[in-house]
């Protein structure tokens, strides 16, 4: 197994002239002659459906990825989790006197994590989860950096909140146990697997009722912000005055070619039960070619999809239920 956070391989949406190439930018190995005759089916298939989305001409562009070699089957199975259930979410609105900026990017303050690989394993609500931490994290601490936490508790020990390892949960609950729990430990005491294994997080707690064990990161007093489902308003309101906000969304056939542009999809689903995938909002604006409206995204597949990592969706359509399940951390306890 690849070791994960290492830096990408570089280069997201490159040309390959082969497939011997592609296999060697991303190190690729395969269990057998069968297997591998079959990802160089898939990895054509890919050249074609990337070429032919390019020719349209659309609002996104596509591009070969460490996914182009992978079925559709291959591809949910190894990174998406199963679908969600976000229609108990409601919440918070947004001030609608509040003077917001046109556009935002947290990034540029310094408090948005590295972009991490969630492996092949649907753990990409706790990477949502902890992105969001982390970045609220640093804003609470006016910090450049804030300490790494760990992914890889919430996969083991966040069962009671109604989450299910690599088979997927809502950072909504993860935020709930995190309160209830005693505290998140850092990635270094606790570090990520990919796996599912038994629960190894101990707090003891001190006489204030916060954990004192070591590597305990971040406690959550408050538990979780919900956001009203459905109102993108709130989420840009909160996303500008509060910081990253945790959302989720259905990534349909389309999505995982992403590599540039603002992603909008015809082919998607946008139902409360239809999510599959959780990522971190970290910022907003307007695409000054297309005049699309978006939400810039933070992904959990490495460097090496995407824009680096990151993406764009199409803002204020609901595009495949991205304005359903919304929240960030409390770590105020209001």
């Amino acid at each position: 197994m690849k070791t994960f956070f290492l830096a990408s391989l570089a280069a997201t949406a490159a040309a390959f002239d082969s497939f011997d190439a592609y296999v060697q930018h991303f190190g690729k190995t395969y269990a057998s002659d069968a297997h591998r005759d079959a990802a160089s089916a898939h990895f054509e298939a890919s050249k074609r459906r990337v070429a032919a989305h390019n020719a349209r001409e659309l609002s996104w562009r596509a591009g070969l990825n460490q996914f182009s070699d992978m079925s559709d089957d291959e591809f949910e199975a190894a990174v998406l989790m199963d679908p969600q259930e976000c229609s108990a979410t409601g919440g918070v609105g947004a001030d609608a006197a509040a003077d917001l900026p046109d556009a935002l990017d947290w990034r540029s303050r310094g408090v948005v994590s590295e972009v991490k690989n969630q492996g092949h394993c649907g753990s990409c609500w706790t990477f949502s989860t902890v992105g969001a931490l982390e970045a609220h994290l640093a804003l609470k601490q006016d910090a450049w950096r804030a300490p790494r936490l760990s992914e890889q508790q919430l996969v083991d020990c966040a069962g009671a909140f109604d989450t299910k390892g690599c088979a997927g949960g809502l950072p909504s609950h993860a935020f709930e146990y995190v309160k209830y729990a005693g505290g998140l430990s850092t990635e270094f005491s606790y570090p990520y697997r990919g796996v599912d294994q038994a629960c190894a997080f101990n707090a003891t707690a001190s006489s204030s009722g916060l954990p004192t064990s070591a590597g305990v990161g971040v406690v959550v007093p408050g538990g979780s912000v919900n956001i009203t489902k459905g109102d993108e308003a709130s989420l840009k309101y909160h996303l500008a005055t509060k910081g990253p906000v945790s959302v989720a969304f259905q990534v349909a056939s389309d999505f995982r070619d992403y590599a540039s542009g603002v992603y909008s999809s015809t082919v998607c689903k946008n139902g409360a039960m239809d999510v599959n995938h959780a990522v971190l909002a970290v910022g907003y604006g307007t695409d000054p070619v297309s005049n699309m409206t978006y939400w810039t995204i933070k992904n959990s597949w490495d460097y090496s999809w995407g824009d680096e990592g990151f993406f764009k969706m199409e803002s204020f359509v609901n595009m495949c239920g991205v304005a359903n399940c919304n929240a960030y951390p409390d770590l105020y306890g209001a």
